[in-house]
């Protein structure tokens, strides 16, 4: 699969989630599309209220660097960039990822099969975990995930609809800086409310097999503990539960 995605998580003013949620959504969604990207999923983040999470995606590096240099050079971004930037501390928290297995809601879609999402917010609870590895091992722990940890998380009660790893490719558009250089394997889960979230972190917790073997197995891989943001899908995010 030759689509890569941008897993984008920006650090905003304290307080500017909203304005910048308004105006991205209403004018960044649509016109990023319009010039070949895919914007699938854009959350809130229960944990910290001045984070905006995204994701978008690219056919191809090649066609990042056309799409990119295209909308951001476009009458769009220069009506409104300012002012997106104003409500941001930071936006240069990027990973740049191949992506493995895919629910359908994550996978590009194209001019007449897209969808408006727009609805209410709040539908399920959706978690990305950030794994780091050491370089060269994201392949293997990829195959260990799907062979030994995933069969456990969707028993506990998780929805796995997708995994990603580093992608190989360099940065095809410099002018947006992305984490290079930096191994991880990326999950992301949905579940129907915080509550079934929590009853998931229980029976997993209670899972023999998953805490005397999987878990340590899987920790033993990383270079630091598993990041995991915990977010709820806006209402033109088409990934939601």
């Amino acid at each position: 699969m030759s689509i890569l995605f941008e897993l984008r998580r920006y650090r905003l003013n304290p307080g500017a989630f909203d304005e910048l949620l308004t105006l991205f959504e209403r004018e960044f969604v649509h016109t990023q599309e319009a010039v070949g990207m895919d914007v699938p999923a854009i959350y809130r983040d229960t944990g910290d209220p001045d984070a905006f999470v995204w994701l978008r995606s690219f056919e191809s590096i090649d066609a990042r660097a056309q799409a990119l240099a295209t909308f951001y050079t476009g009458d769009v971004w220069d009506r409104f960039g300012p002012a997106a930037n104003a409500t941001m501390v930071n936006s240069d928290n990027v990973l740049l990822l191949a992506p493995g297995r895919l629910d359908p809601a994550l996978l590009p879609r194209s001019g007449a099969d897209r969808e408006d999402a727009s609805g209410t917010a709040g539908k399920g609870l959706i978690t990305i975990s950030i794994c780091s590895l050491a370089p060269g091992r994201e392949q293997e722990f990829a195959t260990f995930f799907e062979t030994e940890a995933r069969p456990l998380l969707e028993q506990a009660g998780a929805r796995i609809d997708g995994t990603f790893v580093s992608a190989a490719e360099r940065n095809s558009f410099p002018r947006l800086p992305v984490r290079e250089g930096e191994p991880v394997f990326v999950w992301i889960a949905a579940f129907a409310d915080a509550a079934a979230e929590t009853a998931y972190q229980s029976r997993l917790e209670r899972a023999a097999a998953w805490r005397d073997a999987v878990f340590p197995a899987l920790d033993r891989r990383l270079w630091r503990p598993i990041e995991t943001a915990r977010l709820i899908p806006t209402g033109r995010s088409r990934h939601r539960w």
